[in-house]
């Protein structure tokens, strides 16, 4: 039952201090300057307490967000791939700073909504004094808000702190249609011509690996031996973008050249494409070679074959827009690939048009063969 106590200060003020106390529950107290807002939070605290919730609401408020980036930092953040804790640590330092203040309890939609806005006019520092004022792009808030969210999730399924995800309600900017630039046949053989001529030795494999398989330029740089199966013609990647190991197949000339680039392979490194070693550490003791670095005979390369716009990750665009053009489904393209879902393989849909209507041309011609 609640219980409210009117009291009078020395200077004539009146406030009212309500408890709450019901049997099996801790009492809760609140003072009120007037009346009518201490019966009503007596009366919602009681329908609160009956109804499980109010505990968890008053956890909300003893925790802001700068606790809840704070833990996410110190304990889910070192779990994740290196190269994605610096990027995420700057984000989550962001949110600190824009939101720290307030509790999760106060960590509505709307006041998410407002700092993404916020986030999104913000101009980024400018390279140098004179340049223009650059703006975060829609991708880029996306992936403020998703860490956030990933946050906030942990704190409810995991942490007890709050009850809601409030950033689930929050809409996402709009992102533009993802880049298809592939190479035509002209551009694809004055490309191969001029790797083929590169004073590096190992661009032409390297270019011919990635038009073949579609691999990422971390995967193919990545890739070790012990992973290589010259004889079933594959190769398994275990540190993939998504996470997930992937098998991706090796033939024709990709396969044929991997082969005798097997035959000089160096006995210092697993690597195929190993680079320098890096000099001995501190302590004397010798240190891992790096993958080799193309990107200046790669663009080398590029203005010997007269191609603009165009960079090393169009090579995967130009893999899975062959592969549309040559009948592949959206489904296998995403199989290759290594694509979770179909989202980021539907921009080549319209390449793979001539074989959809093929596709439909055959069932009609079977189904109405007999004129009907």
């Amino acid at each position: 039952m609640a219980s409210i106590q009117k009291r009078t200060a020395s200077d004539g003020t009146t406030s009212y201090r309500v408890e709450v106390r019901l049997k099996g529950y801790p009492a809760q107290r609140a003072t009120f300057a007037r009346l009518t807002d201490a019966r009503q939070w007596a009366k919602a605290t009681e329908t609160d307490i009956r109804r499980g919730r109010y505990f968890k609401t008053a956890e909300a408020k003893r925790h802001t967000l700068a606790d809840l980036v704070d833990r996410y930092t110190r304990d889910v953040l070192p779990t994740k791939k290196l190269k994605t804790q610096g990027p995420q640590r700057q984000q989550l330092a962001w949110w600190k700073a824009a939101l720290g203040s307030h509790t999760l309890a106060d960590c509505t939609p709307a006041l998410v909504a407002e700092a993404r806005d916020t986030l999104a006019r913000e101009p980024i520092t400018p390279k140098t004094p004179d340049s223009e004022p650059r703006y975060r792009s829609p991708a880029s808030v996306v992936r403020y808000l998703a860490v956030l969210s990933h946050a906030f999730s942990m704190a409810v399924r995991e942490w007890g702190w709050t009850e809601d995800n409030p950033v689930l309600k929050v809409q996402k900017p709009t992102e533009p249609r993802g880049r298809v630039r592939f190479l035509s046949d002209d551009e694809r053989a004055a490309l191969l011509n001029a790797c083929r001529d590169s004073s590096n030795p190992w661009l032409y494999l390297a270019v011919v690996m990635a038009l073949s398989t579609g691999m990422r330029k971390g995967e193919l740089m990545g890739l070790a031996w012990k992973d290589v199966d010259l004889q079933a013609g594959r190769v398994v990647l275990h540190d993939t973008k998504n996470g997930e190991r992937r098998v991706v197949p090796l033939a024709g000339p990709a396969l044929a050249l991997l082969k005798d680039h097997a035959k000089v392979r160096r006995l210092d490194t697993d690597l195929v494409f190993p680079g320098s070693k890096r000099p001995p550490g501190p302590d004397g003791k010798a240190r891992s070679v790096v993958p080799i670095d193309l990107r200046t005979p790669w663009e080398t390369a590029l203005k010997r074959a007269g191609i603009e716009d165009f960079r090393w990750h169009d090579l995967r665009h130009s893999t899975a827009s062959y592969l549309a053009m040559n009948g592949a489904s959206l489904a296998e393209i995403a199989e290759v690939l290594g694509h979770k879902t179909l989202a980021m393989v539907k921009r080549y849909a319209h390449l793979s048009e001539a074989h959809t209507a093929d596709v439909v041309g055959r069932m009609n011609a079977r189904i109405f063969a007999d004129g009907s």
